[in-house]
């Protein structure tokens, strides 16, 4: 029950973070966020590697751990965590998460082809779900929110020759959106399986250490992005109103990292409707992509012989679900 709870927390947490960001580059830029969340997550994992007392871990890595590391780091918090943002600023959560979702069965397709871990009948059915419900939440994306109309009678009517045209208030940009998302799909996909071959090579380490190690590498890599010309100064020219919302955002993905539950998708959804309600898309499209992904993400991560008994499901419609695809 305490798995659960924390689980939750961190689907909670992490879906509150990508709200806070959204807030934030509505007016402010990816980079002005991503110079506050990383810096900040690395010190994080630090400060947590120091409460554990499993600092002395860092000197235990071998190089080729810390060298799969580093490139989860790098694809994980840099290039991954920009291309969310980006696609969040374009257009907006409620349309990304369910691409950026996509991530699960990207990493399925990985760990088969590279592992050659089991893909059964069940999974597929899960990987069906999830691209159906990102395809869903994209089916009236173009139209927006619209503006109250002006009045046409009464003191406050203006004429017809001055009345402004109808405009929406909020108009995602999808086909760059979604190409953002997808490359947040594909990097946050790819960097478990390297987390997976650094503890390989690192077998009892923390991952409070690790966190540390891969956040180092993420902040020295990012800080590459500097020497760009007006990188540095469209960072410092960050927004006050905007500093809290990338600060609230760094500390929520900090917590949020340990446990991740494919729940944040929902809670995605109604903390963008309370917090960002004029700079998001929502419909019966969204809501029903939402879930459909949702649906499908947890087909694809539960292991099917425990579905199978749990639910006491007939012997052919048990045999069908467990039946492989692909994979040894």
């Amino acid at each position: 029950m305490l798995g659960i709870l924390y689980a939750a927390v961190g689907a909670f947490t992490f879906a509150l973070n990508n709200v806070a960001m959204r807030r934030g580059v509505v007016t402010g830029s990816v980079l002005q966020g991503m110079a506050v969340t990383v810096p900040i997550g690395g010190l994080s994992f630090l400060i947590m590697a120091i409460m554990f007392g499993e600092l002395y871990q860092l000197a235990l890595f071998p190089v080729m751990s810390v060298a799969w590391l580093a490139g989860q780091g790098i694809v994980h918090f840099v290039l991954g965590r920009y291309c969310n943002y980006k696609s969040n600023q374009l257009m907006g959560v409620n349309l990304t998460a369910p691409v950026v979702q996509l991530q699960v069965p990207f990493a399925m397709l990985l760990a088969l082809v590279m592992l050659h871990e089991k893909f059964t009948a069940l999974q597929a059915i899960g990987s069906t779900l999830m691209l159906g419900g990102s395809f869903i939440t994209q089916s009236n994306a173009g139209q927006g929110k619209k503006q109250a109309p002006a009045p046409t009678r009464g003191p406050t009517a203006l004429s017809p020759e001055v009345q402004p045209t109808l405009k929406p208030s909020f108009q995602p940009r999808v086909v760059s959106g979604y190409a953002f998302g997808l490359g947040a799909g594909v990097c946050y996909g790819s960097s478990p399986l390297m987390a997976r071959e650094a503890f390989l090579h690192a077998p009892g380490v923390s991952s409070a250490a690790a966190g540390c190690v891969a956040y180092a590498a993420a902040t020295l890599f990012f800080l590459l992005i500097l020497f760009k010309p007006g990188s540095w100064l469209g960072i410092r020219s960050t927004k006050r109103e905007n500093l809290p919302w990338f600060l609230a955002s760094a500390a929520l993905v900090a917590i949020s990292q340990a446990l991740i539950l494919q729940l944040s998708l929902v809670f995605r959804l109604f903390l963008s409707q309370l917090i960002n309600r004029e700079h998001e898309v929502m419909n019966t499209a969204v809501i029903i992509g939402a879930f459909t992904a949702v649906l499908g993400s947890i087909l694809v991560a539960l292991d099917t012989d425990q579905l199978t008994t749990f639910l006491q499901l007939p012997l052919w419609f048990a045999d069908l679900l467990r039946y492989r695809l692909a994979g040894e």
